[in-house]
């Protein structure tokens, strides 16, 4: 008699001891709210301008990828993501090396600069051998330097052809063809600086 007593009690007490769990659905909508935005532009244009600050000759040499502290010494390869390579800096002195024959060209209309980013032969009556291999040689290192951007911001490579060519289209001397959106067609269109 005492075991059942014992086991009676028993059950209650974990028939009691059991939570029941009742899950309904609620009557409005969760709400997230995350206000952090990161404009991937900024930092995009950031690198921009470190890059054309060595091609342009304002940085004498380039920055890229170097020690800014002590504290790079110890810790140097935990932000390695935060710059960019040794080949973009290489990339920017070619450029700079080539700066005033393309701004020579730019200037006379020969090479114009397209909303790629690139550099193209607009009048190929004026271009020589010399003009050509000039325009392939700027569109590769411009190419590597898109390329490493885009990896390091995580973004694609036209976005980052899209935001430099603004950049260039303004840096271009007088004179030069740049093709640019015409508002009312959609289209793009080439018209001289």
């Amino acid at each position: 008699m005492k075991r059942l007593v014992l086991f009676l009690m028993l059950g209650i007490i974990f028939g009691l001891g059991c939570a029941r769990v009742r899950v309904e659905a609620p009557k409005e909508p969760i709400k997230v709210d995350i206000s952090m935005r990161l404009d991937i532009y900024q930092h995009i244009q950031k690198d921009i301008a470190a890059i054309e600050s060595i091609v342009s000759g304002q940085e004498t040499k380039p920055k890229i990828g170097d020690n800014q502290s002590w504290l790079g010494y110890f810790v140097g390869t935990a932000f390695a993501q935060e710059e960019l390579s040794p080949e973009v800096g290489q990339a920017a002195l070619r450029r700079r090396d080539r700066l005033s024959d393309l701004n020579h060209s730019q200037s006379k209309g020969v090479i114009g600069e397209n909303k790629s980013g690139l550099v193209e032969i607009r009048a190929p009556g004026k271009a020589d051998s010399v003009v050509e291999d000039l325009v392939k040689a700027e569109n590769s290192d411009r190419m590597i330097i898109y390329e490493a951007v885009a990896k390091k911001n995580n973004t694609s490579v036209q976005e980052v052809q899209k935001l430099y060519a603004q950049r260039l289209q303004k840096d271009a001397p007088a004179g030069t063809p740049i093709e640019v959106l015409n508002e009312s067609s959609g289209k793009y269109e080439w018209k001289i600086k």
